[in-house]
């Protein structure tokens, strides 16, 4: 089957309206990663060669955010909505070179399986001239029942137009197709619009088929490989499914969770073994944790990396840029962003750290801030290895700490400190014997008199 050609064509002109909502239908995300993107992954597991993607609203946003996940795409416009039938054969010029396999897949449809589309492949590797994906439910009121005779599916039935008896069948259409490629346009050209709507609808095919003696059969696939998404309530649950999935996946890989239930994964989050989450830990894009890491509760991780043995947390943010290597340790309420950490450094509390290198060892005390920004522009912090910044310390960047040096607490420091030195950036201490006691009674004074 791997030598097969495939087309994969994907029905992505859903509008956003039922998602309230100015952006596309299947650019809505989960996990990080558009619904559109999902559906593109779970084909592209599948085997799936080239893509033709089918938009209407918002077509050149669709078009773009495709760029990053499904590059060479094909983009093809249904200006006018007529159904699903006339959705596909937009794509007439490329389904027109001649596959051996088409499959349509929705775009709004991002639990889709790569084990269901790799069924459909199979499927038409022997013989079959159509295959439709659909799913088993104890409560299939609204779907269109898949009418089988034996082996062979003769038609998919919308429930209104389903007999008292056919209403009783639990096998549903579950909306993926795959058509062989040879028979694909003479099918698709022979879909009608004699119905209430006048549309030309692709389940129609099934009958057409059969009707010409060609083989038509059903796989059988989880529901939610069907589950398409039509409003915030639908996406949520999805995001709930997708995240149980990976958190589930993410255990039986050797990774500790204590409450899993409260920690959120990105679509790329990569996670070693033997790395114990604690509860409230939220994982954006772009984050690859190592094996031995201590992530503790309530992190907020993106774009960054943790190698292996460190220690993150708790209330710590990672943000984009951030990269904490072997052994060291980022405590509770720290913030850094672009910002390498070497082995065995520590900022164990209440610090900023941005645009910066904390050289291997070094030591930052609380409340350390690296002022990085002057309004306009933003500047480099190197704090070289062994050195050791004082409790409330603001480094002034660009500057250098030496290896080794020492700056006293409470310092503002705004020139380079060298190597083994101590720095002290604070005014000198002034006490006046009295003066308290003279203040306190002359704001006392004050405040009685306003009353």
């Amino acid at each position: 089957m791997s030598e097969r050609t495939c087309l994969s064509v994907i029905l992505a002109a859903g509008e956003g309206t039922r998602m309230k909502s100015a952006t596309p239908k299947v650019l809505h995300k989960i996990a990080g990663l558009e619904m559109l993107g999902h559906v593109t992954r779970a084909l592209d597991e599948a085997g799936s060669g080239d893509k033709a993607l089918i938009v209407g609203h918002g077509a050149e946003a669709v078009s773009k955010a495709a760029e990053s996940f499904a590059p060479g795409a094909e983009t093809f416009v249904q200006a006018q909505r007529l159904g699903t039938g006339h959705a596909v054969l937009a794509a007439r010029p490329a389904i027109a070179r001649g596959y051996d396999d088409v499959l349509v897949t929705f775009g709004d449809t991002p639990l889709i399986s790569r084990e269901a589309l790799r069924a459909l492949r199979a499927r038409l590797a022997d013989g079959s001239d159509i295959v439709v994906m659909g799913f088993r439910t104890d409560r299939p009121a609204g779907y269109g029942r898949l009418i089988e005779d034996g082996e062979a599916l003769v038609a998919i039935r919308e429930e209104k137009d389903c007999s008292d008896e056919e209403r009783k069948i639990t096998f549903c259409n579950g909306g993926a197709m795959g058509i062989s490629g040879g028979r694909a346009l003479e099918l698709l050209d022979s879909i009608g619009n004699d119905n209430a709507k006048g549309e030309y609808y692709l389940t129609d095919i099934v009958q057409i088929a059969t009707g010409r003696g060609l083989t038509v059969r059903a796989i059988e696939a989880d529901y939610e490989s069907a589950l398409g998404i039509n409003n915030r309530a639908e996406l949520a649950s999805a995001e709930a499914i997708w995240q149980e999935r990976r958190r589930h996946a993410m255990m039986l890989d050797g990774v500790t969770m204590i409450a899993p239930h409260t920690v959120y994964f990105s679509h790329d989050t990569s996670v070693g073994r033997d790395t114990v989450i604690e509860p409230d830990v939220f994982f954006g894009p772009g984050v690859t944790i190592g094996e031995n890491v201590t992530l503790k509760a309530n992190c907020h991780i993106e774009e960054a990396r943790v190698d292996a043995g460190a220690s993150i947390g708790p209330f710590a943010r990672l943000r984009p840029g951030a990269e904490i290597m072997d052994g060291a340790k980022v405590g509770n309420f720290v913030e850094i962003k672009k910002t390498l950490v070497e082995p065995g450094a520590k900022i164990p509390h209440l610090s900023y750290v941005g645009d910066a290198r904390i050289g291997a060892k070094a030591n930052l005390g609380a409340g350390t801030i690296t002022c990085n920004y002057d309004g306009f522009s933003k500047h480099f912090t190197d704090i070289e290895p062994e050195a050791f910044v004082g409790t409330n310390s603001s480094l002034v960047a660009p500057v250098t700490i030496g290896a080794g040096a020492y700056v006293a607490s409470g310092s503002v420091i705004t020139e380079s400190v060298p190597a083994d030195a101590l720095a002290f950036g604070r005014a000198r201490q002034s006490n006046r014997e009295g003066l308290g006691k003279r203040l306190r009674e002359r704001l006392a004074v004050l405040k009685a008199r306003r009353g």
